[in-house]
């Protein structure tokens, strides 16, 4: 809320332009679709076809991609991340320390005024002269007072129009620090809801690892007790007790990673990571089409993106303030007040004073760092612009790589739903063939650790494509944010 104060009297208070949004047309040819999509089945492509077709907004998205999840848990712990993790606090102040510096820079723009009133008074000795008394007179004295007010104005006038461009520089670092806030904010949501599936994850695996320890103690059991009777060998014995410990071993490992990660999110909810955190629910369900738009539409999404095109557009307009440092500057300084021995006589209009001057510089000596200046700020300009393109290369990269995640992952899932129930049923007839002695012990154990197995990795695929599904959204800018087609806003200055 502070830094939206900030903003307001920035722009209330700065008579300048904003300087308008022009993304660089970049040397890499970007084909018309995502070429990860190419790799869906028939009706995945129609589905994404038809999600596309509604639209993606050029523009950042407006709501919460959490939403689409429709979880309450991971809503509210993201809600209290964004309003209480201390990187993105810094990352707010960091922005205030733009919108100052903005007005800094503005500062000169205007006339400035001084105001002052000073009182002084002296006494000066005459000493060798003639006046006065005779010899043990005394040295003869004056005292005087002075008194004076008055007010100064300077001005440096922006023919060239070189402080104006310094502080349009200004305010673009303000539009980049914006949109680094907005990249963190987006960055921050994703952490939390990466670290929440991972709390999930280990929750439940801490789960299956104790059933799954209860069941191997159980089944060691009754191995024992058959091994008392002479029903079993010792080498079934000595392989159910290496089983059960071995499953204990997993239950102290999956305790120490689910605490592990419930501090990791504690801290990034800006809490003493103290892994008190409540049990979490089940993993929320990924579903329905992904509508990744075109990637000509990347560009106007992501806010690192517009970060980088603020930059650009501040380097450039510093090498124009350069140039203009090699042209003549023109100022003026005026001043007038009052001047007296006596209080009273500082409100009478016949002891005024004023003085004028104006002066006109060129630099002459200092050329060479002027054009240093120009240089260092041209090569600035040129880094600006190959940072831009390789944050686009990675933004691109990052769309393809999370779609292709986010269809090879759903086919993993399905397939692990299968192999998952698959290994349960198949577990449930060996240990009935094992109770009938129908079967070796070492048959049983491969289809108890089978079928813990593929439980277990359902719980990370299905956990990996939420991850995927969080990554797309932001890669994208932050979400779907599906609306009508529309065509690429407006770039015109906007005078402020």
């Amino acid at each position: 809320m502070r830094v939206a104060f900030v903003l307001i009297g920035l722009t209330l208070t700065c008579c300048a332009k904003i300087p308008a949004v022009q993304y660089p047309i970049l040397e890499i040819e970007t084909p018309d679709r995502w070429t990860a999509t190419a790799n869906q089945s028939p009706d995945q492509q129609a589905e994404t076809h038809q999600a596309d077709s509604i639209g993606v907004s050029r523009e950042a998205p407006s709501t919460a991609w959490w939403a689409d999840l429709g979880d309450s848990v991971l809503t509210g712990l993201i809600v209290e991340g964004l309003r209480s993790n201390h990187d993105l606090k810094a990352a707010a102040h960091r922005l205030e320390i733009a919108v100052a510096q903005a007005r800094i820079a503005g500062a000169p723009i205007t006339p400035q005024a001084t105001a002052g009133v000073d009182a002084s008074r002296s006494r000066r000795n005459f000493i060798g002269f003639p006046l006065g008394g005779g010899a043990g007179a005394g040295v003869v004295a004056s005292e005087t007072t002075g008194l004076n007010a008055n007010i100064l104005i300077s001005w440096e006038v922006d023919l060239w129009g070189r402080m104006r461009a310094g502080h349009a520089a200004a305010l673009a670092d303000v539009g980049a620090a914006q949109a680094d806030l907005a990249g963190a904010r987006v960055s921050l949501a994703a952490q939390i809801g990466r670290l929440l599936f991972s709390v999930i994850e280990a929750q439940n695996q801490l789960d299956l690892a104790i059933a799954t320890a209860a069941n191997q103690d159980h089944t060691a059991r009754q191995i024992e007790d058959r091994y008392d009777r002479g029903l079993r060998s010792s080498l079934d014995l000595r392989l159910a007790r290496s089983g059960a410990a071995s499953s204990r071993a997993a239950v102290a490992a999956r305790r120490s990673q689910l605490d592990a990660t419930k501090r990791s999110l504690e801290t990034l909810l800006g809490r003493y990571p103290s892994a008190t955190l409540s049990s979490m629910p089940d993993l929320p369900v990924v579903d329905g089409p992904v509508p990744a738009g075109m990637p000509a539409q990347l560009i106007q999404r992501r806010p690192d993106l517009a970060a980088g095109e603020r930059r650009i557009r501040a380097a450039q307009l510093r090498g124009k303030q350069a140039r203009r440092s090699l042209l003549p500057r023109i100022s003026l300084t005026a001043s007038g007040g009052r001047s007296s021995e006596s209080l009273g006589d500082l409100l009478d209009g016949d002891y005024s004073v004023w003085n004028l001057v104006a002066n006109l510089s060129q630099p002459l000596l200092q050329v060479g760092r002027l054009r240093a200046q120009v240089d260092l700020t041209a090569a600035a300009e040129e880094a600006a612009l190959a940072e831009y393109a390789a944050i686009a290369l990675r933004a691109y990269a990052q769309v393809e790589g999370a779609l292709e995640a986010e269809l090879s992952l759903a086919e993993q899932e399905q397939a692990m739903r299968v192999a998952a129930s698959e290994a349960r049923a198949a577990e449930r007839v060996a240990q009935d063939r094992y109770a009938r002695g129908l079967i070796n012990y070492i048959a049983l154990m491969e289809s108890q650790q089978r079928a813990f197995s593929a439980q277990s990795q359902l719980l990370s695929v299905r956990r990996s494509r939420l991850e995927a599904r969080v990554d797309l959204y932001v890669a994208l800018g932050g979400g779907f944010s599906l609306s009508p087609s529309s065509s690429a806003p407006d770039t015109q200055e906007t005078g402020t």
